[in-house]
């Protein structure tokens, strides 16, 4: 099983910066999803820093999260 998130900053560029349940610290690019329409509004930085963590993963305002399991898989150190 993979861990939760359990903390997010973030950053400039899209960019969120993760501290996961067992400890591990990565920072992930929501660039490559901005063209989603699930994603639109992230394109406003000022939205896109309102992330925040519950259940386990990243969420924003109305709905909008994305798989705990994509941002510890494709997140990098």
């Amino acid at each position: 099983m993979l861990p939760d998130v359990s903390d997010v900053k973030p950053l400039p560029n899209y960019i969120l910066q993760l501290t996961f349940s067992n400890g591990e610290q990565k920072r992930f690019d929501m660039t490559p999803y901005l063209p989603y329409p699930v994603f639109q509004r992230l394109k406003n930085p000022v939205f896109f820093k309102l992330a925040k963590v519950d259940y386990g993963t990243v969420t924003w305002p109305g709905d909008v999260d994305i798989a705990p399991e994509t941002l510890y898989l494709d997140s990098i150190l």
